[in-house]
């Protein structure tokens, strides 16, 4: 866990900044404070913190302030951090409530200021810890489940070719073994009808053994050589073909068994959408299809959401509170990680205006409210495949 990560410390008031700027300053190196919410952006944008810190008197002004961060900030988005709200002891259950959305992802009962000072310092280094655990970015179960249906695949498609490639091989060595009785029998019957005088006319046979034992010499010493070594050509790849089977044979086991790890794997769908009706009826179509389903309230919850458990699709929302669905859409592509998610824009708007703004941004595709049950997973399928199934 790095003491050296920038904590950015925002308050309305600069006696409050400076308190807490001090007492974390006791632990880490780098804390900085903004006051002045007019460059607060810039100052985020220029520090790129770790942790940023909400100092307010109110949480209502700490949620505006993030808001207004999050949206005239040009790194926020993309930038990995965690947020600590200061708070009240009247407002500790709204404060966890919100946390429990992940519009923030920790709170600190700081007002009074109590007997467990420690408490905010403690917060700022769970917050190091986590994202160092995110930083050190071991791939997840569904970060694995696309290659290995991949490599599944891949090693059934090599074991079909390479036995295809066997059979044609033999085929060509079947070929090689008949063509030489074949131009064995050919030039027999053509020294046999020389030695009978079929071809007088054109030549005179005077010693018709003679002639018998030239074409036997013709066929020992040139014809059988060149096919030989044409056989002879044949046989390594003969060999390796069998041996490449056999190896994959021996693999096949192992692929069976990544094939039944990848089938427990349920493919996850983030549905980015402040309306809780919404999210009921979603839960309900999808309840039984086998895949994970998690839900944001707001764009600074999705993209914590998108840190911190990377999905497989994202179902979006135009109207958002904090920032509206094409623009969140457009800063999730801006995101190298997430430049291939597949991002479905849900809306009762499909005017014109509103599909080419998501298009333009990077929306995937486009589900118009209302819709039913069939539309929605012939649209989800389309682009997860048949792994959404009923469970």
């Amino acid at each position: 866990m790095s003491t050296n990560a920038c904590i950015f410390v925002a308050a309305e008031s600069v006696d409050d900044a400076t308190l807490v700027r001090k007492m974390l300053r006791e632990e880490f190196e780098q804390v900085v404070a903004s006051t002045d919410p007019q460059r607060a952006p810039a100052d985020f944008d220029r520090h790129r913190p770790a942790v940023l810190v909400l100092a307010f008197e109110s949480l209502e002004k700490a949620e505006r302030h993030y808001l207004g961060l999050f949206r005239r900030s040009t790194v926020i988005h993309a930038l990995p951090h965690r947020t600590v709200i200061l708070c009240n002891k009247d407002d500790v259950h709204r404060a966890y409530a919100l946390c429990r959305k992940d519009y923030f992802d920790d709170y600190v009962l700081f007002w009074p200021l109590s007997h467990d000072a420690p408490r905010l310092p403690m917060a700022v280094h769970h917050a190091l810890r986590q994202l160092d655990a995110a930083a050190a970015d071991t791939p997840s179960a569904r970060e694995f489940a696309d290659p290995a249906r991949r490599l599944v695949a891949l090693h059934a498609q090599l074991e079909q070719q390479a036995a295809s490639a066997g059979e044609h091989i033999e085929g060509a060595d079947r070929s090689l073994r008949q063509a030489r009785q074949e131009i064995g029998m050919a030039l027999d019957g053509f020294s046999h009808r020389l030695a009978q005088g079929q071809f007088s006319a054109l030549v005179e046979v005077k010693d018709a053994p003679g002639l018998q034992r030239e074409f036997e010499r013709l066929k020992a010493g040139e014809i059988a050589p060149r096919l030989e070594h044409a056989a002879a050509a044949v046989r390594p790849v003969r060999d390796w073909s069998g041996a490449l089977l056999q190896d994959l044979a021996r693999e096949r086991a192992a692929a069976q068994a990544l094939n039944a790890l990848n089938e427990r794997v349920r493919r996850r769908i983030l549905v980015v959408d402040d309306d809780e009706f919404q999210h009921r009826l979603l839960h309900g179509l999808l309840a039984d299809q086998g895949v994970d389903l998690a839900f944001a309230a707001s764009a600074a919850a999705a993209l914590a959401a998108l840190r911190r458990q990377p999905p497989d699709l994202l179902l979006m929302d135009v109207g958002l509170p904090d920032l509206d669905g094409i623009e969140l859409t457009r800063r999730v592509r801006a995101i190298e990680r997430f430049a291939g998610l597949p991002i479905v824009m849900i809306t009762g708007d499909s005017a014109r205006d509103v599909v080419l703004r998501s298009v333009e941004a990077g929306a995937t595709g486009f589900l118009v409210k209302p819709f039913g049950k069939e539309t929605l997973l012939a649209r989800i399928r389309d682009l997860l495949g048949e792994d959404v199934r009923p469970s």
